[in-house]
């Protein structure tokens, strides 16, 4: 048996998430399609990260389990084939260690929201961010932004339906930057709780439109409380960038 390790880059658009689902097509089952297809062995796949209806990926990093021998090149190509017409690439394909987990290895997970700042409507990027007519005020997004990182209870934060056991998460990074028309805001933890980064954004979108001041991001936070939150971004415009690895 070989362990590969699998990244992946898919169009959330079409798929329910990351997980396998009984009412709707997901990633999970595309990729355990098409490696069944191509092996005709029954495979289960495992990711870095839980995405959910809507979420695109640009370097989710998976796992799979196989008896047949197959080089890297081939894997990568045959499961690119069977994937077709699913929106899922796989960018590489390697042998790891067997006690190597796609989830329970990883040690840190980077996202990217993207926000297209304009008033025009989307042709091109539609289904791929979110789109504010007005400008944001950059200077007061990153003020806000930087009172979420550290360790806390991100209660308001978290979804009614997170299945986590604590709503306590230490927030390495949450940045916000302005690339032309579009802003763009990093986030970088461990782990995540369910709509974290989501609840994260659709709050810094309401300081950027004065609708919000800087310092209730910190209200928000402390009251513990989900009804405090003011927003939720819209899934279109979150990716997952990267899962970090031990070296």
């Amino acid at each position: 048996m070989t362990r590969w390790k699998l990244i992946l880059e898919w169009d959330g658009a079409p798929f329910m998430g990351w997980q396998r689902q009984d009412h709707g097509p997901s990633v999970q089952a595309a990729i355990e399609r098409a490696a069944q297809a191509m092996t005709s062995e029954e495979v289960t796949a495992h990711a870095a990260g839980r995405t959910d209806a809507g979420v695109h990926a640009l370097g989710m990093a998976a796992h799979i389990d196989l008896m047949k021998e197959v080089t890297p090149h081939r894997l990568r190509e045959g499961l690119n084939a069977l994937l077709r017409p699913d929106p899922v690439a796989v960018l590489s394909a390697e042998p790891v260690d067997e006690d190597w987990h796609a989830r329970f290895s990883c040690m840190g997970r980077r996202y990217l929201y993207r926000i297209a700042n304009r008033r025009a409507p989307l042709t091109l990027d539609l289904g791929k961010v979110w789109r504010i007519g007005p400008e944001l005020d950059l200077m007061a997004m990153q003020e806000g932004a930087a009172m979420l990182v550290g360790r806390h209870d991100f209660t308001t934060f978290r979804s009614v339906h997170c299945q986590s056991d604590s709503p306590l998460k230490t927030l390495d990074r949450l940045e916000v930057e302005r690339v032309g028309k579009e802003v763009r805001i990093h986030a970088a933890a461990r782990s995540f709780l369910h709509h974290q980064v989501r609840s994260m954004v659709g709050c810094l979108a309401l300081v950027g439109q004065g609708q919000w001041r800087p310092e209730q991001l910190r209200e928000a936070l402390e009251a513990r409380d989900r009804s405090a939150l003011g927003l939720n971004a819209p899934a279109e415009g979150l990716y997952f960038v990267e899962a970090i690895y031990p070296d």
